[in-house]
């Protein structure tokens, strides 16, 4: 027997005492876990489709560990302006055995799947809330990618206005951690016209800029 079921966002194929790799559950190793979210169950010859889950179907597993999967590089790049990022990227993760596949009549699973936030992104949520309630995209700065983005709203600048009030030198000293060599120089002008509106002005200076370098 095995079955479609929905794990944090995702579809898998489990079996009986199968272990998966799924995205980050919000409880304890050695919990149990129950998915009611089952789209396909099929027993020999025997197969039964969702519509789009299965009632009272219910797959329950066991979390074994939590870990982090294996990095994977995101290369940015905009071609004849000089313009590279490079980041890695780690996925958090749960490991999961499957320890029994329920055709009918299962309580309502509660409600585990959703995978849970990385620290870092609670932390830059909240400083962000903090200081305007509402964060602007810093990624629209030329020079700026999502590292050093979230590097800055750690450090309170989360919009515009506010990075079109910092000094240069002082946005280096915040991304100094960042690996790279970026160029801050124009980065509080470029957010000025970003807080402005003046979006034409400013799309028409970065064609001419070389990475956020004028």
């Amino acid at each position: 027997m095995y079955a479609i079921v929905e794990i944090a966002g995702h579809q898998f194929k489990v079996e009986k005492d199968q272990k998966v790799f799924v995205n980050r559950l919000a409880v304890e190793e050695g919990d149990k876990v129950e998915f009611d979210n089952v789209l396909l169950i099929a027993d020999g010859s025997d197969v039964t489709v969702g519509a789009p889950a299965i009632g009272g179907a219910q797959v329950s597993a066991k979390v074994l560990k939590h870990l982090k999967g294996d990095k994977v590089i995101v290369f940015k790049k905009k071609r004849r302006k000089g313009y590279r990022v490079k980041n890695g990227h780690r996925q958090y993760l749960s490991e999961i055995v499957i320890e029994n596949i329920v055709t009918s009549g299962a309580k309502p699973a509660k409600k585990a799947e959703k995978a849970a936030p990385k620290k870092e992104e609670k932390k830059s949520e909240a400083k962000a809330v903090k200081s305007t309630g509402k964060a602007d995209d810093l990624k629209k700065i030329e020079g700026i990618g999502p590292k050093i983005a979230s590097t800055l709203v750690e450090a309170g600048i989360s919009t515009f206005a506010e990075l079109a009030k910092t000094d240069a030198a002082k946005i280096s000293e915040i991304i100094s951690g960042v690996r790279g060599n970026h160029v801050t120089d124009t980065w509080p002008k470029q957010a000025e016209l970003a807080a402005e509106g003046k979006w034409d002005e400013l799309k028409k200076w970065q064609d001419e800029l070389d990475g956020g370098k004028a």
